[in-house]
């Protein structure tokens, strides 16, 4: 069996993905403040791992240079009717001898619980595969972030794993769950209801 051939070019070049009520767009500069705003809060922090604030230069720095590149595609989630800012969704790592890459989500505070990370992630699941090129996405969420995991499920994603000990948090050890989605599974599309 041939591996596809993941389209780079599509990567460099990012397209607008529209769901029934979100707009993904390339994120970039314009996005500095709703991105400080939601890493200034503990419960991102702890839900991604994060240890402690990161300095805005190098926020502005990353935001300003992610755009374009040909090995990661980078998406600020909006509100399709006001334009607000609601979050990040990310491929990343791309690994194109074996068409995989990372996949990761992070929602403004008071964003999650609404469906929007679901549909993002359907979204993005529906580029990866057809127009992409990808066979594989996968991601790891911390065992304390069940309401992730089960949105993560809704979109296609299936529980590969346990990986014992990954983060160090509050003093204690915490698991680490990994998923993936593959191009041949059947998953709902952004189109399905």
């Amino acid at each position: 069996m041939t591996v596809p051939t993941v389209d780079t070019s599509k990567l460099a070049e990012l397209d607008t993905l529209v769901t029934p009520r979100l707009r993904l767009v390339p994120l970039g500069s314009a996005h500095l403040e709703p991105t400080l705003r939601g890493l200034a809060d503990p419960e991102t922090l702890r839900l991604t791992g994060t240890h402690g604030p990161i300095p805005r230069d190098l926020i502005e720095r990353h935001l300003a240079t992610i755009g374009g590149q040909d090995d990661r595609a980078d998406w600020a989630v909006t509100a399709i009717d006001s334009g607000e800012y609601l979050g990040e969704v990310v491929l990343n790592e791309l690994d194109e001898d074996n068409a995989s890459m990372n996949f990761r989500i992070a929602l403004t505070p008071g964003r999650t619980g609404q469906g929007f990370g679901t549909e993002a992630t359907t979204a993005v699941l529906d580029h990866a595969f057809s127009v992409l090129g990808l066979h594989r996405v996968v991601l790891d969420v911390y065992s304390f972030n069940p309401r992730a995991e089960r949105s993560y499920v809704k979109a296609g994603f299936v529980v590969e794993g346990r990986q014992r000990h990954t983060l160090h948090w509050d003093g204690a050890w915490v698991d680490s769950i990994l998923m993936s989605v593959l191009s041949t599974d059947h998953r709902r599309s952004g189109t399905d209801g």
